[in-house]
């Protein structure tokens, strides 16, 4: 009689940080039937944010993984419209794609707060039989990583093991210091923005912002000639209810000791003063109000959503994103300015191809060599987006390059992650 083949041993995986990237490995690889714990050291998931772009090659993803459009209310991304800041002229639209709409992974935008709603039911979704949830660990600090041992250890002195820790915890990574061996700062990039959310459920109602929402679904960019990175994206969320806004500028201060992180509508005005007033009409929009979005006097609702200064920096490309048991995910190894749109849909990419090359059965001896062949797949293409991105607000002559260059633009969002992920896999660790 033949010995019975005992079922295969889940993974034991520790995911440092819940956002984008960290709850798509945690959907990831719950669904190969691993066992996932996430720690995060916020205490809470609830939080409006900005405004987010999502693309064909993360909709892809997302899609596999039952995500629901309805449940981020979502508003098209069709392409831009360029406006001279200075000139109240007609803009210049430019579509997101050459080819027929893809009625199934079709761009939108949305908040990333309503996107980060979405990835916790999608990843805690207790109805799904295959696999038990993660673990999610709210609260948690994680302040030291062996990566060799696959080992964190908590602000609390607690220590957990796994088979393997993903490092998903943003531009000051602590996982990133012990994956090199060392801190490291992300450099500044001398580019700031102003980021705040605009009550839209009025817009129509003011002819002087027809270049607003006019014509094509998508965004607007409002940008002043010469070789300073001065300029506006703006689109609309959550079904057009709210206008995200981001203002860009050149920023020498971002290490100074004074710099404030909160900013009011007399900086954003101060700071683009010489706009044509068609455009700073926008800043006569109330300010949108987190708990009360239904209730259109502003004086008896919920305080509005701070504006705040953000600012950017990035990564620049590192010798190496894993080591042994630990890989790095998103912002925590290529912190990606948002000039090509497509920081969440890199690390939505990375944790999907991560989990590919991780399949139920998948022993813990075989880590070492899987997040190897997840750097082999993964790194070039990361850092593709992150020095193009870069190089999109600091090179002059790169600006805007991201869409006039379609060939680029396609070798983004045409990308299938997981596609790719797959082939690697059965090429090199399948069974034919």
């Amino acid at each position: 009689m033949a010995a019975q083949q005992s079922p295969a041993r889940p993974l034991n995986i520790s995911i440092v940080g819940a956002g984008v990237g960290g709850l798509t490995a945690a959907i990831a690889l719950r669904r190969n039937g691993h066992n996932v714990t996430i720690f995060e050291s916020s205490s809470t998931t609830n939080q409006l944010g900005a405004g987010i772009c999502v693309q064909r090659n993360n909709l892809r993803i997302l899609d596999e993984f039952g995500f629901r459009r309805e449940n981020v209310k979502a508003c098209d991304f069709d392409g831009v419209v360029g406006f001279d800041a200075e000139n109240a002229g007609d803009g210049i639209t430019r579509t997101m794609h050459d080819s027929p709409i893809d009625e199934v992974h079709d761009a939108f935008f949305c908040l990333r707060g309503d996107l980060h709603e979405e990835l916790i039911r999608l990843a805690l979704d207790e109805t799904d039989s295959k696999s038990p949830p993660p673990k999610l660990l709210l609260g948690t600090k994680v302040v030291n990583c062996d990566p060799d041992a696959g080992t964190v250890d908590l602000s609390n002195g607690e220590t957990i093991s796994a088979d393997l820790v993903i490092g998903a915890d943003g531009i000051h990574s602590t996982i990133r210091t012990g994956v090199l061996g060392h801190p490291f700062k992300a450099p500044a990039s001398s580019i700031s923005c102003f980021r705040c959310l605009f009550d839209g459920r009025d817009i129509t109602q003011i002819e002087e912002l027809k270049w607003l929402w006019s014509g094509l679904s998508g965004g607007r960019v409002v940008a002043k000639k010469g070789n300073d990175f001065v300029s506006w994206f703006i689109y609309p969320c959550r079904s057009g209810s709210i206008i995200n806004f981001v203002g860009y500028y050149p920023d020498s201060e971002q290490d100074s000791p004074d710099w404030s992180s909160t900013a009011s509508l007399s900086d954003i005005l101060a700071t683009y003063k010489d706009f044509h007033p068609q455009f700073l009409r926008i800043l006569d929009l109330p300010l949108y109000h987190n708990n009360n979005p239904s209730n259109s006097d502003s004086s008896t609702s919920s305080p509005a959503a701070p504006i705040l200064r953000w600012q950017f920096r990035a990564i620049p490309p590192l010798p190496t994103w894993t080591r042994t048991r630990t890989a790095l995910v998103g912002d925590a190894v290529h912190a990606t300015l948002p000039l090509m749109g497509q920081a969440g849909a890199m690390a939505m990419e990375e944790a999907a191809t991560l989990a590919c090359l991780l399949p139920l059965g998948t022993t813990r001896e075989e880590v070492p060599e899987r997040s190897k062949a997840y750097e082999a797949l993964r790194k070039e293409r990361g850092e593709v987006v992150g020095v193009g991105s870069l190089e999109q607000g600091t090179v002059p002559e790169r600006r805007g390059e991201y869409f006039r260059a379609r060939e680029k633009l396609a070798s983004m969002i045409d990308f299938d992650a997981m596609k790719v992920g797959r082939e690697y896999y059965e090429k090199h660790f399948g069974e034919g």
